[in-house]
């Protein structure tokens, strides 16, 4: 899980960058709203937790049943939403993957014996190919539809000039239309956006591993 120190710091950054500002997003929103950015800043921490280099902390044998019961029991609460569809199950799906991954890691630490190497010997452990790579094939599409609507669309603008339409969901014109290349009114679903890729990322770099 760790692989690389420079691969791993850069792991743990950025999931802990998103999950620092999923929390800022539970201040705001609807109650929904917050509850969903809840679990996804609860996501980015886990995942930066699990991505932290080896040499620098090694968690101790029991900390693998605690992420298992902790994102164990964030499968549970998001199960009920997850059957009415819509992103709480990706979050399912996210939490489920978080207990599979502790799971798969957690021979590997008790085998070594307590040698402070537990990230390393991680990659070993392996896990359930199959589901490892149904997981993969998920991550990877969920990056690329993440990705994608973070791309402008182009549009005709009633000028007669291209436009195109922003994630946030504004429009800025291009070409002979007037209004150069703004109209990105707001940039916080954007940043949303962002961060669910880049978590979508780090899991998938980490299922790699196993």
């Amino acid at each position: 899980m760790h692989g690389e120190a420079s691969t791993s710091w850069l792991l743990m950054v950025l999931c802990a960058v998103s999950g620092a500002y999923c929390l800022l997003r539970t201040r705001t929103g609807t109650p929904r709203e917050r509850r969903t950015a809840r679990s996804e800043a609860l996501m980015g921490f886990g995942m930066a937790a699990m991505a932290v280099p080896a040499g620098v902390l090694s968690p101790p044998g029991w900390a693998w049943a605690v992420y298992a019961a902790l994102f164990g029991a964030a499968a549970l609460r998001a199960l009920p939403p997850a059957l009415r569809g819509g992103h709480h199950l990706h979050h399912l799906v996210g939490s489920l993957a978080m207990v599979y991954m502790a799971v798969a890691m957690a021979p590997a630490v008790t085998g070594n014996g307590g040698d402070g190497h537990a990230g390393h010997g991680a990659a070993g452990a392996g896990g359930i190919p199959v589901l490892t790579g149904i997981l993969l094939v998920y991550y990877a599409f969920y990056v690329l539809g993440s990705a994608g609507r973070l791309l402008p669309a182009a549009v005709v603008t009633p000028a007669g000039g291209t436009g195109v339409v922003t994630p946030a969901g504004g429009t800025g014109a291009i070409g002979r239309g007037p209004g150069g290349f703004g109209g990105r009114t707001d940039g916080r679903p954007e940043l949303t956006t962002a961060c669910r890729l880049t978590m979508g990322i780090g899991m998938f770099a980490m299922l790699l591993t196993l």
